[in-house]
């Protein structure tokens, strides 16, 4: 009974989009005339007023002593709002809104607006158990039973076949969803991260800085300040990106979207070799949500970097239990192959494989990460086909490096170099501060005896972050070493 007049309560504020949209919460007390609709909005004004009150509160010194805050939302609502509009939430959270999303489609299977909260929820649930294979297809059905409910003013299962794409790596797929949501509602702030994603994946940066502009005039808060964070990093700028990370973070309404917002700034500041800065804001993000498992695996990087292996292989096994993505275990195998423990790195490695044939049954794209751990751990030549393949399919920056890269393994140190420089050059709007991007390139350079930029990329790479990977940073070192300073101008002759 408590849960449905929650729902009933949450159906009544939700502002309508369209006509359909009445009859799809049709558990909600019938209302009509003058009176009813001024209860509904006596009901909007008062929870505002609520909210902002409490939020004034939480800024006040000693506020909470004197003055009562408003009530945390119910579980369900609180994950509702946030897969609505499409930031974080709380796996326990989820799971309340899964269940009453579920309970509502089976009672009311033309509920449109139920089966696309449904389905964005599934795809939240799929990023953050790495479970793909078992909840993607889940939150296609979702969301296309929503559109056949309602095909015609359904923005939001638009904006989630949106999300579910980009989630899945399939960034031809997200443009297409998150351009049909544009044209419907182009007001829709919560359609525009979905495209920003979209025309990064597919290397239009001009396209994704275009669509933040639109963004950030439509709507201005904290999942919006993240985003932009991403976009200004791979403009190269990196004080703007924290700034708009630390602004995020401060504004976050949830736990586990503050805590979401901190391991981006511990991205951050890892990418800039600030290995103690990074550590403490993976270590924030775990204490805010002990469920943030990329903050963990960001922990396992950080201390690897500072030397505390024995804390850095716990962090990374930790992050792999409860989200085993393959990413974590490249970099786990990579560690442990720094330590000379093969095996052990063997094992990591199987299961990256493993994890990426899973995930392909729910449809997510692997080929860049097999690519990458192809070139430097299998096949060269095989990493070239895929990569090939995807650059085809989606030419992107992290693309165009791990194609050079991969080129360079497989002896083309000819065409790898025009894609090193696609992934660096600032004109392409690569990512010019990535240490791993700048040493990929240092090192071609450095096979075609190119000896002055070599030179000069591999000390950019290691002046960003020199401890950007515990097998690669020490080559780094020693290229840069042998390569030594620059060589005395020649004196000209008298």
């Amino acid at each position: 009974m408590e849960n449905s007049a929650m729902e009933n309560a949450e159906c009544a504020a939700e502002e309508r989009t369209a006509p359909e949209e009445a009859a799809a919460t049709d558990a909600a007390p019938a209302a009509t005339g003058k009176d009813s609709r001024l209860r509904r909005r006596l009901l909007v004004g008062s929870l505002v007023g609520c909210l902002a009150l409490g939020g004034v509160l939480l800024c006040l010194p000693g506020g909470g002593s004197t003055v009562r805050r408003a009530p945390a939302p119910a579980p369900g609502a609180q994950a509702g709002t946030a897969v609505r509009a499409g930031v974080p939430a709380a796996p326990a959270d989820l799971a309340v809104l899964i269940g009453e999303r579920e309970s509502r489609v089976r009672a009311h299977p033309r509920d449109a607006r139920s089966w696309a909260v449904l389905g964005a929820a599934y795809v939240e649930q799929g990023r953050r158990s790495a479970d793909a294979a078992a909840l993607y297809p889940k939150a296609e059905r979702a969301l296309r039973t929503s559109l056949k409910v309602r095909p015609k003013a359904n923005a939001e299962a638009l904006d989630g076949l949106a999300a579910l794409a980009n989630a899945r790596r399939d960034f031809r797929a997200a443009l297409s969803w998150g351009e049909a949501a544009r044209k419907l509602a182009p007001a829709r702030w919560t359609t525009y991260p979905q495209l920003i994603d979209a025309y990064t994946g597919l290397g239009d940066y001009k396209k994704a800085r275009r669509t933040l502009d639109r963004l950030t005039a439509l709507h201005s808060g904290p999942a919006v300040r993240a985003r932009a964070a991403v976009v200004y990093w791979d403009q190269g700028r990196r004080e703007d990106a924290q700034a708009a990370l630390a602004d995020a973070a401060a504004g976050a309404s949830a736990p586990a979207e503050q805590a979401a917002w901190l391991e981006r700034a511990g991205q951050l500041a890892w990418e800039r070799g600030e290995r103690a800065d990074a550590l403490r804001h993976f270590q924030e993000a775990v204490r805010i949500d002990p469920d943030q498992r990329a903050a963990q695996a960001g922990q396992g990087r950080a201390l690897a970097a500072l030397g505390r292996t024995s804390e850095a292989l716990n962090a990374y096994q930790v992050a792999l239990a409860r989200q085993p993505l393959p990413q974590y275990a490249l970099e786990l195998g990579e560690l442990y192959e720094s330590l000379g423990l093969t095996q052990a790195a063997h094992v990591q490695y199987d299961l990256l494989r493993a994890r990426v044939r899973q995930e392909a049954a729910g449809g997510v794209d692997g080929e860049l990460l097999l690519g990458r751990f192809e070139a430097d751990h299998g096949d060269p030549a095989s990493a070239v086909r895929r990569l090939r393949a995807e650059w085809r399919r989606q030419p992107g920056i992290a693309v165009a490096d791990a194609l050079g890269w991969a080129l360079h393994r497989a002896g083309d140190d000819t065409e790898a170099l025009r894609f090193a420089v696609i992934a660096t050059d600032r004109v392409h709007g690569g990512a010019m501060y990535s240490a791993p991007y700048v040493y990929h390139r240092g090192m071609i350079e450095r096979s075609l005896e190119m000896e002055g930029p070599a030179r000069r990329h591999l000390r950019e790479a290691l002046q960003i972050n020199p401890y950007f990977s515990p097998l690669l940073g020490p080559v780094a070192r020693a290229a840069a070493a042998r390569l030594g300073g620059e060589p005395a101008p020649a004196e000209l002759p008298e």
